[in-house]
């Protein structure tokens, strides 16, 4: 990485976090007077606090970087010029958010040349922060954090992250459905989330022992991904099948659960 580079991804990473936090306060709001209004479907939710908390964080990053593509969650995708494209996902977890659970978040991720260079997660309702970059680790609350961790494999929780088509297919919810099944003949608990980067933030702390991606949507994909390799993470994909674990042992205990049922 060049010093130019540097600088770049210093100011790309102060204003990641301030849309974040601009994101992550208008869902904190909301969330605690209740706000549960939105448009509800079979396999998935659309709230008003989405739309409200993307006109939070886009200004945030169109007045910084005018010029960089951007992909919004909702507003959708503003043309530019540059190595540097924004994914922003106003909330991660919409229907944690409107059953009341807690575990939902504003997240923005940056990618150089497609590649995820830079991520920043924010959840409203606890007050914690994280700050991944590619090279240099991953920070929450201002700390550096790994996923490294002692909890047998056997004792362990992992994550599975299928993204929103998966529901819909019958092929892809039978194959989702035999993944799970089979990571539960490994784990103690396998954690089916709506909230793939909050789940991604606790596994780059060591707090769960694998994730599991099947299918991912843009929006968390990169966040997911970033976090686990930042945060020292061993990884295998091949194609639309994606593992993260602890370490090598973990990852081969999991990758050989999961490889001949997808």
């Amino acid at each position: 990485m060049t010093d130019r580079d540097a600088i770049d991804l210093d100011a790309i990473e102060a204003v990641a976090r301030a849309a974040v936090l601009a994101g992550g306060a208008e869902l904190r709001e909301r969330y605690r007077n209740g706000d549960a209004a939105g448009e509800y479907g079979a396999t998935d939710v659309k709230a008003a606090a989405d739309e409200a908390a993307e006109a939070r964080m886009l200004p945030v990053v169109r007045r910084a970087f005018p010029d960089h593509p951007v992909f919004a969650e909702e507003a959708g995708r503003f043309d530019g010029t540059g190595p540097y494209r924004w994914v922003i996902d106003p909330l991660d977890g919409t229907n944690d958010f409107t059953a009341g659970l807690p575990t939902f978040a504003a997240s923005v991720a940056v990618l150089e040349n497609e590649e995820p260079a830079l991520a920043a997660v924010r959840l409203p309702a606890t007050e914690e922060t994280y700050l991944a970059r590619r090279d240099a680790g991953v920070v929450y609350e201002g700390e550096p954090v790994t996923a490294d961790g002692d909890v047998p494999l056997e004792a362990g929780t992992v994550a599975t992250i299928v993204g929103r088509d998966v529901p819909r297919d019958p092929a892809l919810s039978g194959r989702a459905d035999a993944i799970r099944e089979a990571l539960s003949g490994e784990v103690k608990r396998v954690i089916d989330s709506w909230a793939p980067t909050v789940h991604s933030g606790l596994f780059a702390r060591g707090r769960l022992q694998g994730l599991v991606q099947f299918h991912p949507d843009e929006e968390e994909r990169a966040v997911t991904e970033l976090f686990a390799s930042a945060a020292g993470a061993a990884v295998r994909r091949d194609g639309p099948l994606y593992v993260a674990a602890s370490d090598e042992d973990r990852l081969d205990a999991l990758w050989t659960a999961v490889d001949g049922v997808r």
